[in-house]
């Protein structure tokens, strides 16, 4: 994607939003997650990308997409990238998860929004609220 004074708003949003997916997917031992990419195990991938996302996003909010990819040279520690497709209620968001050693990090490719307004902010509000409508959340009533 065209990055746009906008762009940055919008990863903030979702980094915020999947950090706790990022954080389950790094349990994940990074030589297994770089074998099924190499050997195009994407049904596992998806499996476990839905199996992380089912704790805290309702079913079919974050799914795997159409791949991914990895860096493993002798002197870094390893790199997974995640192709997702993050799906909340009025929009679609295409984006690469980066996994890291201590970090993960999220890069918009595309966001297609079912009916986008002319104003971009209202349409990075209204991915906000999509997001924060799709996780799972315990209200203070029910805590008590």
């Amino acid at each position: 994607m065209k990055k746009c004074s906008y762009s940055a708003d919008r990863e903030q949003i979702i980094a915020e939003a999947i950090s706790p997916i990022a954080s389950e997917l790094r349990l994940l031992d990074a030589s297994d997650l770089i074998s099924m990419l190499r050997f195009e195990c994407y049904s596992s991938l998806a499996d476990l990308v839905a199996s992380a996302s089912e704790m805290f996003f309702h079913p079919g909010t974050i799914n795997f997409g159409a791949g991914g990819d990895f860096v493993l040279d002798w002197n870094h520690y390893p790199e997974v990238t995640l192709d997702l497709e993050i799906k909340p209620k009025g929009l679609t968001v295409y984006a690469r998860l980066l996994l890291k050693d201590l970090e993960a990090g999220i890069e918009i490719n595309h966001i297609a929004f079912q009916e986008p307004s002319d104003d971009p902010d209202i349409n990075t509000a209204f991915l906000r609220k999509s997001l924060e409508e799709a996780r799972y959340s315990r209200s203070v009533a029910q805590a008590a």
